[in-house]
This record gives C-alpha cells, structure tokens and sequence, in this order.
C-alpha cells in the first residue's frame, strides 16, 4: 500500500474483484438501465405515470451507485459504507420492479421468483464482499 503522505494520484488504486466492482456500479449498471429504459418508453403511454416515476427512481438509484463506485475508485473515507447503500437501494428496487405489475417486462410467468433470487443473490455477494474483504478493509481503513 502507498504512503497516505502521497499525493493521491500516486496512492494505490483499487483492483482485482474492488475495481470489477467499481465498473460495474460506473458502467454496466447505467448501461443496463438504458437498455431497460429504452424498452419501457413504448409502453409509456400505456401504463401512465407509473413507468416514469419507476424510470426515475432506477436513474436516481443507478446515480447513486455510479456516485459510489466513483467514490470506491478513488478511495475516498466512507466509500464503502456508500456502496453498500447503493447496492442495498438497488436491490431493494430491483425487487419492487420485480414484485409489482407496475414496469413492464417479458419475464415467463412463474419465473419472477427465480428473478428476485438472482437479483438478491447478486447484491448479497457484493454486499458480503465489502464487508468480509480484507482487502477492502485494508484499502480504506487509515482513510
């Protein structure tokens, strides 16, 4: 690990399963949302109000992750706190998006069980990532 004395674009980085991380919530998170968004528009007229509230609370929640995977990358004090909200908040939309007939989807019916499983089993394993890391512990414990 680099010297805190340092100035910070010398300080070591995050890498291996942190920096996936931090791609993920910076640019496949948003990514996915755009190609989710861009399907949900059509429907725009016909289900109303409730696919754009639901269009903008997934862009405030996709913001919020971006904002800390920004933060992970950069090491700032706190970063990890922030992302598990993030990821926290966008599991707990993911599984309301799910749960309720109010975004449209193309999910066989049955399946949506198998949807919130993999939904929550992906956010528990980052979630049990930052908190168990040694890595992740020993990169932001003197910030």
């Amino acid at each position: 690990m680099a010297d805190a004395s340092q100035p910070a674009h010398v300080r070591e980085r995050p890498g291996g399963w942190l920096l996936l991380l931090c791609r993920l919530l910076v640019v496949f998170h948003p990514l996915a949302l755009a190609v989710t968004a861009s399907g949900a528009l059509g429907s725009l007229s016909a289900r109303g109000v409730a696919v754009a509230l639901i269009l903008m609370l997934r862009l405030i929640v996709v913001g919020f992750g971006m904002a800390a995977g920004r933060a992970l990358q950069s090491l700032q004090p706190g970063a990890v706190s922030f992302a598990k909200a993030a990821l926290v908040a966008s599991a707990a939309t993911d599984v309301f998006v799910y749960t309720t007939p109010y975004f449209p989807n193309n999910r066989p019916p049955g399946d949506t069980i198998y949807y919130v499983a993999a939904s929550l089993a992906y956010y528990g394993a980052w979630l049990a990532y930052l908190t168990r890391s040694k890595r992740v512990r020993a990169s932001y414990a003197e910030r």
